[in-house]
């Protein structure tokens, strides 16, 4: 990951307005910043959350409260809970979430 060139700033994450995408079932509200081409985002899921499609772009995703399942198109399923990371780079494992019990989370990508 290249970080270019931008100054340093900090994000006061209450006014940062989110954003709402539905899932196949649930839904996940969405607060974004950018820098440069680096997306960031705070997404939380909703209880019974599952996205609506398989996802190929890479991503840092931290936990910071509840837990997801993350299946991987080969039948793999990986369990993240709070404390909890992942990495996959863009164009590898094609993944999509899952939350029983809803979950919030810190991406980068």
């Amino acid at each position: 990951m290249q970080l270019t060139n931008f100054p340093f700033r900090t994000i006061d994450w209450s006014a940062v307005p989110k954003e709402e995408h539905k899932g196949e079932t649930g839904m996940a509200y969405w607060q974004v910043q950018y820098m440069n081409e680096i997306r960031v985002r705070k997404v939380e899921y909703s209880p019974g959350y599952k996205a609506d499609h398989w996802c190929s772009k890479g991503h840092i995703i931290l936990c910071l409260e509840g837990e997801m399942d993350t299946e991987l198109a080969d039948g793999r399923v990986m369990k993240l809970s709070k404390g909890m990371c992942y990495f996959v780079g863009d164009n590898n494992e094609a993944h999509r979430t899952s939350t029983a019990s809803g979950c919030k989370l810190y991406i980068v990508d």
